[in-house]
């Protein structure tokens, strides 16, 4: 029986999620996966803030990230980031639900291009970072 693209995706993010010590120590969550995108969200907790009170910067890209980790690795093609950037649009607080969106936006051969939008419980855009993926050797498991 052939497997759907969901189905794979939803594997390879298994795979993955059981050796992610560092997804899971920061509090994060899987919500869902599919070919090309993927959903992680965090409650923002007090060793989450930064000096200002505020949800840390660097907290808030590794959500990102991790989102976008899981997007482009759902094809069961070991991919690593090439490049990342991040723009800070407001502020997480301490309580918020920030819920990280990853979306395939171009596969061309070994590079990707993801975009993640970050947001709160309200709806409110938190950040929005773009990702640069590279295809390398490997798969995440055997087909």
């Amino acid at each position: 029986m052939a497997v759907t693209p969901k189905q794979r995706a939803e594997k390879c993010a298994q795979v993955m999620w059981e050796t992610d010590h560092a997804s899971a120590w920061m509090g994060f969550e899987q919500i869902s996966v599919d070919e090309g995108c993927a959903e992680l969200a965090l409650t923002v907790q007090p060793h989450h803030a930064n000096g200002h009170g505020i949800c840390h910067g660097g907290v808030t890209f590794s959500l990102a990230d991790s989102a976008f980790a899981f997007a482009c690795n759902s094809r069961n093609v070991s991919t690593v980031a090439q490049h990342n950037s991040i723009v800070y649009v407001a502020p997480g607080k301490v309580g918020d639900r920030l819920t990280a969106r990853a979306r395939e936006v171009s596969l061309k051969g070994r590079s990707g291009i993801y975009d993640v939008t970050v947001t709160n419980q309200d709806g409110t855009v938190i950040a929005e970072f773009r990702g640069l993926s590279r295809a390398i050797n490997g798969q995440l498991y055997e087909e």
